[in-house]
Parts: structure tokens; sequence; C-alpha cells
């Protein structure tokens, strides 16, 4: 449905709740990209957990760019404009998102500080 789309990111993130407890990575891709969350479901074909591959994918398919690389972040002022965050949190792995000096976070709502969490990883959203 998306794939060949270019669709811009958002200029003002809404923050989205993740409508059960394992689509924190629909919702975060609903938050950045501005496409509603049963259409992420669509695209990623679950409803339940997202992989690494099924975010890069879909990614790709809203024509959203973003650096390869992984890179381990302790500290916010260390993180880009805009980010999509792996975190180790206490129950899980877990999708957020950090745009414009906030955290967006589809299971503790919108933040100033990273959600509990262990170990955080992002990659740098670039268009």
């Amino acid at each position: 449905m998306f794939v060949g789309v270019t669709m811009p990111l958002v200029k003002n993130v809404e923050h989205i709740y993740e409508p059960n407890p394992l689509a924190c990575g629909q919702a975060t891709l609903a938050m950045l990209s501005g496409v509603c969350v049963q259409e992420i479901f669509d695209l990623v074909k679950t409803e339940k957990e997202t992989t690494l591959k099924d975010m890069k994918a879909a990614l790709a398919a809203l024509g959203i760019s973003y650096t390869e690389n992984r890179v381990e972040v302790r500290d916010k002022k260390d993180l880009p404009r805009v980010a999509l965050l792996s975190l180790e949190t206490p129950k899980c792995w877990h999708w957020s998102l950090f745009f414009d000096d906030k955290f967006y976070d589809p299971e503790y709502g919108v933040l100033d500080d990273f959600p509990p969490s262990n170990r955080r990883y992002f990659w740098e959203i670039v268009g």
C-alpha cells in the first residue's frame, strides 16, 4: 500500500497509546508518520510485537529515512532531533519515539526523560 510513496515526517507528534500491550512498535510508527495505527497494523502484518526487521521495513515503506547503525545512548542530550528508540524495560524490549526534546512513549505517555529502561539504543530518523 505504501511502497514507493514518500511521506513527510509529522511536524508535530500527536501522542498515541499502544492499542494493546504488544503494539508499541505500531504506535511509535503511527506517531512518527501520522498514519493511523490500523494502517500500520496492515503494513507490518501484525498487531503483536514488531522486530527490528519489521520496523525497518515499515520505515522504508513509509518513505522515512533513518541511519542504519544502532547507537547506544545514556543521556537525552546525546539524542538527535528525531530518533526511534529501542529500550530494555523491566518487562521487555520496547519501542518509543524521541521528537524535538520530548519522549513520546506508547506505554508511558509524553515524558521529559527516558521511560524506565536499563539499556537504550536509537536510530536517527533523517526524513
